[in-house]
């Protein structure tokens, strides 16, 4: 895997599990936004890929967690606009959406289902989905 050498960070050779669920995670997320989209919602990318250090400033500042799945590309961050251009700030109004995106695969999961509610995160856990049975 390359990266283009105009990006800030490079992209490190990632295992086969790995980059399954980050090529499955990126298909949720075209539905995801097929879906939006659908329903006349827009929307801006808020934050996708997130370094280790930036993960670990960010939880030294209590605003999210070292081990962040934004690290390994399998979380995303939407700005919501409702059908009338008004940016919708409150994690439940992406709660149709966070239903949604649980709905297409279990291992999807909503940040607004957080002990640390964060409505307009989208993240799928590869942690569960590479356990052999």
């Amino acid at each position: 895997m390359t990266q283009s050498s105009d990006n800030n960070f490079a992209v490190q050779d990632v295992s086969r599990d790995l980059q399954e669920s980050q090529q499955k995670f990126a298909k949720d997320v075209v539905s995801l936004l097929s879906y939006m989209l659908e329903k006349k919602y827009n929307f801006t990318f808020g934050e996708t890929m997130r370094t280790k250090e930036q993960a670990e400033l960010y939880a030294q500042q209590g605003k999210g967690i070292k081990n962040s799945l934004h690290c390994k590309r399998l979380a995303i961050d939407i700005n919501l606009f409702n059908p009338q251009g008004e940016f919708l700030s409150k994690s439940e109004d992406h709660t149709l959406f966070g239903e949604y995106w649980e709905s297409l695969s279990p291992f999807n999961r909503w940040g607004g289902r957080f002990i640390r509610v964060d409505g307009n995160h989208y993240e799928r856990n590869e942690t569960f989905e590479n356990i052999k049975n």
